[in-house]
């Protein structure tokens, strides 16, 4: 086997388990192997399943020998964040008081891997809830290029497991950019789909009209393949929507050439690295035959960054009703703040942000009706130090600062997909991220997958 099979593509991987040319248990136990050697200094797991990924991977090498396949996943090893429903293995969410909360079902999203033939090696690290801090009890994940440096949140174990080769992929969740900051602090392609296109059923929810289910995974082909499993309606989520599920893999090569991308210019506060992210996007963009028009964001755009907190701490309050505050000591004092905020917001407050959310939506939808694509900066501030970023501490206006790219996309549910795009001088990733109509992902990897083709951020990998 290849010294860095950890490191081969999803579909690389996938071809070679169908041609037989590896077998699912010998791919599985390499990468619990590495977990071993090197996530001790990463901290990316919660829990590692190892005899359970190991008989999965047995079972399914039997079926590849029979003659079937369950897909483009059938013995891929990938590992979900700890907020996932998985029977029989304990779901934290990252808290310390759900410790020994072992869930009798798996969530929709962890099944349909599972039906794919995917094998799940463990449940990965996040901060706690979901919301903007890690437990103080909780070592939190380091980032696997360079440990001084933010891993990202709330999807930090996704992001560094799947960076250092411990996963082909992972799944994540965004509720304020949280598939967003860990891809671009950890070089990945993630993507943020739909609100609604993917089922939350068996995922503990931070704020459920926020809160979308995503891949993490090393290309945006990649992404494509994983998305194609876990997207869909599902009856345990009335909230899901039934369209049709594409065959997103299948039409990454539609590539741009004839799109409208839209670059706004009222972008503020851009830093060299993450206007040289954008800078470098468009050229490759043009290349491969879009057109880039200066477009303007919309009213509100900063405000819904603004009123993000807000909202997600009224709908994190009633996710954390059953053991806040009634156990209020044993919660952290960053999702704490959160829940206090969100039960003492009134309901005029409420409903005003609640408008302002209804209005920032509309404007969105109007703007890219006049483009294909929209083009947009992860972060003003490209990379962040675990310094940098306590120093800027939880003042709203820093978190509101932090999150004016992102946020809004939440509010409104459009997909974005966060791809690689330069590297930092201290030798971390920096990313951007390209937004799309409303169920039309299939547009925003096919951008991805053709700026993967002539550049090779996307296949830099960690000095580990």
């Amino acid at each position: 086997m290849p010294a860095d099979l950890h490191y081969l593509s999803l579909d690389e991987v996938a071809r070679r388990l169908k041609a037989r040319k590896l077998s699912s248990v010998e791919l599985t136990r390499s990468l619990l192997d590495r977990i071993d050697k090197v996530d001790p200094g990463l901290r990316s797991y919660a829990t590692v399943t190892a005899d359970r990924a190991l008989a999965d991977a047995a079972r399914l090498d039997e079926e590849t020998g029979a003659g079937t396949s369950r897909g483009p996943l059938h013995g891929v090893p990938i590992a979900v964040k700890d907020l996932c429903n998985t029977e029989g293995v304990p779901t934290a969410a990252g808290m310390a008081i759900h410790h020994d909360n072992v869930p009798s079902r798996d969530a929709t999203v962890v099944a349909r891997l599972k039906q794919a033939g995917a094998v799940v090696l463990g449940k990965l690290q996040m901060t706690e809830g979901a919301y903007g801090a890690h437990h103080p009890g909780i070592p939190a994940p380091l980032n696997p290029w360079n440990a001084a440096y933010w891993t990202g949140s709330s999807s930090s174990g996704s992001g560094a497991a799947t960076a250092a080769g411990l996963c082909f992929a992972s799944l994540g969740s965004d509720t304020g950019g949280s598939i967003r900051f860990p891809s671009t602090m950890n070089g990945l392609s993630g993507l943020k789909p739909t609100w609604g296109r993917v089922s939350r059923a068996g995922v503990f929810p931070l704020a459920e009209s926020l809160d979308h289910i995503g891949p993490m995974a090393r290309s945006a082909l990649d992404a494509a393949i994983v998305l194609g499993v876990i997207a869909g309606a599902d009856p345990d989520d009335p909230t899901s929507v039934g369209l049709p599920v594409p065959d997103y893999a299948a039409s990454v090569d539609q590539g741009v050439r004839g799109r409208r991308i839209g670059l706004p210019s009222d972008l503020h506060g851009l830093d060299e690295d993450s206007r040289r992210a954008l800078d470098g996007a468009v050229v490759v963009l043009q290349k491969a035959g879009a057109t880039i028009v200066d477009v303007k964001l919309p009213d509100g755009f900063d405000q819904g960054a603004r009123d993000w907190v807000p909202l997600c701490g009224v709908e994190a309050a009633l996710a954390h009703d059953a053991t806040y505050p009634s156990r209020a000591s044993e919660y952290g004092p960053v999702l704490s703040g959160l829940l206090d905020q969100g039960r003492h917001l009134s309901a005029v407050e409420f409903a005003r942000m609640q408008l302002r959310r209804a209005a920032l939506t509309g404007h969105l939808n109007r703007l890219l009706e006049s483009v294909d694509l929209l083009l947009m900066p992860v972060m003003a501030r490209a990379v962040w130090s675990t310094e940098a970023l306590l120093a800027a501490g939880r003042d709203p206006e820093a978190v509101a600062g932090r999150l004016r790219y992102t946020a809004p996309f939440d509010l409104s549910g459009h997909p974005t997909l966060t791809l690689p795009g330069g590297m930092s001088a201290d030798g971390v990733p920096v990313g951007f991220q390209i937004v799309a109509r409303g169920f039309e992902e299939g547009a925003i990897l096919a951008a991805g997958h053709a700026l993967q083709r002539e550049t090779d951020w996307h296949l830099r990998r960690p000095p580990l």
